[in-house]
């Protein structure tokens, strides 16, 4: 059933690996997560925001890219690039208010494409370099980019139900684009 030679836990839609970290994050934020202070939730944001770095700048890639098989270095990555996200935005959900910033959507669409227009940095011998700017853009640049949107006001009735619309199919084209793309290269 491997596909692509990648030992994908789901090998005919690859992108679903990121669901089997996100129900784990999601039963164990019912549990407990939630009952954490906001200090609990700082440091847990420090550690995890730490782990990141260190995964991205010591992998023998320079960059984030894992965490679809269940293996143990598979399942530390998957686990890594969970983290961080799902801490910081909880934390940012409860300790930030969105404030008002006029061309939201304009400002964080350009640091959107400037951050993801960047190619890779430092070459095969500094790959410690690409994990920096992976992990700090991860870290930094994503937080603010989900803040300046958030802080946005949608004007019109057009707007809001395009908006909505684009918020209604993100997700279930994200999950099913690969099996679309496996049907049109087969």
């Amino acid at each position: 059933m491997d596909i692509r030679g990648w030992s994908e836990m789901h090998p005919l839609n690859g992108p679903a690996w990121s669901l089997f970290f996100e129900y784990i994050a999601n039963i164990l934020y019912a549990l407990f997560i939630r009952k954490f202070s906001n200090r609990v939730l700082s440091i847990l944001v420090f550690i995890a925001g730490c782990a990141l770095i260190q995964m991205a700048i010591t992998s023998s890639t320079g960059d984030v890219v894992g965490g679809w098989s269940l293996d143990q270095t598979q399942l530390r990555i998957g686990f890594t690039r969970l983290l961080y996200p799902f801490f910081a935005g909880l934390l940012l959900s409860r300790v930030c208010k969105p404030g008002r910033i006029k061309n939201a959507f304009l400002w964080s669409s350009l640091l959107v494409v400037v951050t993801l227009s960047m190619p890779r940095i430092g070459g095969y011998e500094n790959l410690w370099m690409n994990g920096l700017y992976d992990s700090l853009s991860i870290i930094i640049l994503f937080p603010l980019i989900v803040y300046i949107g958030a802080s946005g006001k949608v004007n019109g009735k057009f707007g809001r139900k395009i908006c909505k619309f684009l918020g209604d199919i993100s997700y279930p084209i994200y999950i099913t684009h690969f099996p679309m793309i496996y049907i049109f290269t087969g």
